[in-house]
C-alpha cells in the first residue's frame, strides 16, 4: 500500500489562501487633502487650549545646588543671576541653607512644593529592585527571608552598631536593616525645615534645634516683603509680622500607595527592636533622631510617612522632580520669602543639581507647554501639506 505523501501546502480556504472579502481605499486628491485640512482645524486649537493651560500655571523655581560653597554668612546676592534667587546665605554651625526668592503674582490655593533632582538615575535596574515589598508592608520579616535584591543594604556588615556617642550596641545575629535596600538609604534628605517659609524676622520655637524630623507635617515659609495681607496670621507680609506659610505632606502621595507601606509588626515586640532593626546608613547620618538607632518610640510609621512613599515610586528618567508638601487652603500673597534647607542630600556625588519649586496646577497638571506645542505644530504641519499638494493638484492635475 503506498503511502500518502505529506504535503505542507495551506488548506484551501478563503483564509488561508487570502481570498476574504477586504476594503482597500483609493486615495485621491479629493480624500486626501479634506482630510489634511480637517486635521489641522481640530489640532491646532486643542494645542492652543493646552499651551494657554499650561502657561496659566504658575512656578517658582530656584537651583540651590552650591549654597554651601559659593553663599557666605551673611545674606548676598549669587553671582548666578540665573540661579532665581534674590539673595543667599549658609550657616555651618546648623549645616543650613536659607534662600530669599520672590513671588511675582500670588499663587491661587492648592500649591505644591517640589525638590527637583537631575543626573540622579533611580531608573538603574538595580535600585529599582532593592527593596524588600514584604517589609514594607508591615511583616515581621527574618533577614533570611528578605529579597535578595536588597544586598548590600540588606544585613548590617557588623555585629556592633556604632552610635553618634561613641557607644556601641551588640546586635541580634539575624540583625536588618530597617527598611532594607538601596532606594530607602538613598531617601532625599535635604530637609525645608518645621519652621521654613516665612517672614523675617522670625523668632525660633524653644524646641527648634536646626533640624526637622522627616515626620513632620509642615513644612512653612516665611514671607518677608509684600504691601498686601496673607491668609495665614495676621497683619501685612513684612519684616515685623512674622506670617508663615504652611505645606503639609498629608495627601502628597498616591491612594494606592496606601496599601503598600504599613506599619511594621515589630512595634508589637519592642524589646527585640534596638537589636534586630538597624536603620540605613545614611538615616543615621542625616537624621538626628535616629543617629542612636531604632527603638520602640522613634520607629518610622511608614504608612502615615508620605514623603517616604514619594520617594520609593521610582522615576522613570535622570532628571525628576518629586512632591514634598501641599497648601490647599490658602493661596500664597506674591512677595518676596525666605526658606531654610537643612543641607544634608550631596548631590556632587553623581554630578548632580537640588532645586526647590513652587507650583500651581491646571487640569493637565503642572507647567509643561510641550503637549500643546506638539499639537499646533502638527496642526500647521497638515495645514502646510495639504495647501502644498493642493497646489500640485491645481498645476497639473
Amino acid at each position: 500500500m503506498e503511502e500518502k505523501k505529506q504535503s505542507k501546502r495551506p488548506a484551501n480556504t478563503a483564509f488561508k489562501q487570502q481570498r476574504l472579502k477586504a476594503w482597500q481605499p483609493i486615495l485621491t486628491p479629493k480624500t486626501v487633502l479634506p482630510a489634511y485640512f480637517i486635521i489641522g482645524l481640530i489640532f491646532v486649537p486643542i494645542g492652543v487650549g493646552l499651551y494657554i493651560a499650561s502657561e496659566k500655571v504658575q512656578q517658582v523655581i530656584f537651583d540651590y545646588t552650591k549654597c554651601n560653597t559659593d553663599a557666605g554668612e551673611t545674606f548676598a546676592p549669587p553671582k548666578d543671576t540665573s540661579l532665581g534667587i534674590y539673595q543667599w546665605k549658609f550657616t555651618n554651625a546648623t549645616n543650613t541653607c536659607t534662600v530669599q526668592f520672590d513671588i511675582p503674582k500670588t499663587f491661587p490655593s492648592p500649591v505644591f512644593l517640589y525638590y527637583r533632582l537631575t543626573n540622579f538615575y533611580q531608573n538603574h535596574r538595580r535600585y529599582v529592585k532593592s527593596f524588600d515589598p514584604d517589609q514594607l508592608t508591615g511583616k515581621m520579616r527574618n533577614v533570611t527571608d528578605l529579597v535578595t535584591t536588597c544586598d548590600p543594604l540588606r544585613i548590617p556588615p557588623v555585629q556592633i552598631f556604632n552610635l553618634s556617642d561613641g557607644s556601641t550596641i551588640t546586635t541580634a545575629a539575624g540583625a536588618q536593616y530597617y527598611p532594607c535596600g538601596l532606594i530607602a538609604n538613598s531617601l532625599f534628605s535635604g530637609l525645608f525645615q518645621q519652621n521654613s517659609i516665612f517672614i523675617i524676622p522670625y523668632t525660633y520655637p524653644a524646641d527648634f534645634i536646626g533640624g526637622a524630623s522627616p515626620l513632620d507635617d509642615n513644612s512653612l515659609f516665611r514671607c518677608i516683603a509684600n504691601t498686601s495681607t496673607m491668609p495665614v496670621g495676621t497683619g501685612a507680609c513684612g519684616p515685623d509680622s512674622g506670617i508663615k506659610y504652611e505645606f503639609t505632606q498629608v495627601g502628597i502621595a498616591w491612594p494606592a500607595d496606601g496599601q503598600k507601606f504599613m506599619k511594621t509588626k515589630w512595634t508589637d515586640s519592642p524589646a527585640l527592636v534596638t537589636q534586630n532593626l538597624i536603620p540605613p546608613p545614611e538615616w543615621v547620618k542625616i537624621f538626628p533622631q535616629w543617629k542612636n538607632g531604632f527603638n520602640a518610640s522613634n520607629l518610622p510609621d511608614l504608612q502615615k510617612w508620605e514623603r517616604f512613599q514619594v520617594w520609593m515610586r521610582t522615576a522613570g528618567m535622570p532628571n525628576f522632580r518629586k512632591l514634598y508638601g501641599r497648601n490647599n487652603g490658602y493661596p500664597m500673597t506674591s512677595g518676596r520669602y525666605e526658606v531654610d534647607i537643612v543641607f544634608n542630600f550631596d548631590v556632587s556625588r553623581f554630578s548632580g543639581t537640588k532645586s526647590l519649586v513652587l507650583s500651581t496646577v491646571s487640569f493637565l497638571g503642572g507647567k509643561n507647554p510641550f503637549l500643546g506645542i506638539a499639537y499646533v505644530f502638527v496642526g500647521i504641519l497638515c495645514w502646510i501639506l495639504g495647501i502644498v499638494f493642493l497646489v500640485r493638484q491645481m498645476v497639473k492635475p
